[in-house]
This record gives structure tokens, sequence and C-alpha cells, in this order.
């Protein structure tokens, strides 16, 4: 089985090719360059990973893999929520971070939880859809640590292991992620189809 995915997101493709599932191949979404932006108009994280993968889907006749993720900061109201990857329209992911710690400058130690969340689409021709999502609870850090990883992974602090998402080799962090958590549930929906 063939799947489309439905990013161009470097950071996102590495996690999810190295989930490896047997039988299928996972195709990047630079294989189909007459496909342009995807606009992210919806509200929720599922309603843009829906809109994606069933853009996707339909541009391309494959079944489609969509994720939209992002970070949820109970002392912000949420933000940057579905704004995560555009948040204050800020170019790269360190002018970004910096803004939210710049944010949360006044918040107090011990009202920084915050959790990365994950929303995917899987969407197929036939007209099936399915919707997995991921949770991956952390604290936001006052300064960025660690060169791994991308998007806020330096300021996302998760208190068991004692370091930021940044600081995790990528073995771990895709055992632990919000991405991983929901692909996990992606590849047990996958397995029982190969299965059927």
């Amino acid at each position: 089985m063939e799947i489309v995915i439905a990013s161009r997101n470097k950071g996102k493709m590495k996690e999810i090719l190295s989930f490896g599932i047997p039988s299928i191949i996972f195709t990047s979404l630079e294989q189909f360059p007459t496909i342009g932006d995807i606009e992210e108009t919806g509200l929720t994280f599922k309603d843009n990973a829906l809109i994606k993968a069933r853009h996707v889907c339909h541009a391309t006749g494959l079944p489609a893999l969509a994720d939209d993720s992002g970070l949820v900061v109970d002392a912000l109201n949420g933000e940057p929520g579905v704004y995560s990857a555009r948040y204050g329209n800020m170019k790269t992911d360190e002018e970004r971070y910096m803004l939210l710690l710049q944010k949360m400058n006044n918040v107090p130690d011990n009202k920084r939880q915050a959790r990365f969340v994950c929303v995917m689409a899987l969407v197929f021709p036939d007209g099936r859809e399915y919707i997995e999502e991921g949770v991956c609870e952390g604290i936001i850090v006052r300064e960025p640590a660690g060169d791994n990883g991308f998007g806020y992974d330096p300021v996302f602090y998760i208190p068991e292991l004692g370091k930021t998402m940044a600081q995790l080799p990528l073995d771990v962090k895709n055992t632990i992620s919000h991405r991983a958590r929901a692909l996990q549930k992606v590849k047990n929906l996958l397995e029982t189809f190969i299965g059927e």
C-alpha cells in the first residue's frame, strides 16, 4: 500500500519514515510538485489535518496521511495552538519560540504547563477517514536547550526525562512524542488493514 504524507516539513517526514510500517510505502509530497501549498483554514488540529489529507488524497488518487500538530500552553489560553507554525508571523523556529518565551516571561515556574498535540488524519480514495491523536505533556522552560528536533522542541521540557525535547535522541523522542503516540495508533490501524 502506498500512502502520501501530506507534508513538506522535513522534520515531520523524518519522524514518520523512521517509524517504519511493513507493507506500507510512504511517499513524500515532494514527489507531487503540482500540488501547491494547502491553506490551513481550520480552527482545530483535526480540521486542518482533514483539510490536508482530503486535498492530497483527491489530488493524487492515493491514500493520504496528514497531521496537524502544535503546542498548547495553558498560561497563554492555548496559544500558539493551530498557529504554532506561523506564530506571530515569525519566519524561523527560533523566532517563534523566543516570542513564546518573551510572552511567558512573567509566568511563574508552577504555571508553565504545556502539551504538544498531534492529530493525524488518514483519508482513502473510497471515502474512508480515520482520526488519531497523540499528546505529550511538559513544561515551558525559560531558556532553550538542545540541538535535536525542530519547532518548539528546545523550550519544551519533559519532567520525567529531565530534558527538553531537543535534548533527546530521535529514537527516544520517537517513543514519547505527541507525533510518535499518534503514529503508533495509525500504525496499529494500518496493520489491521494489512491483516484483513
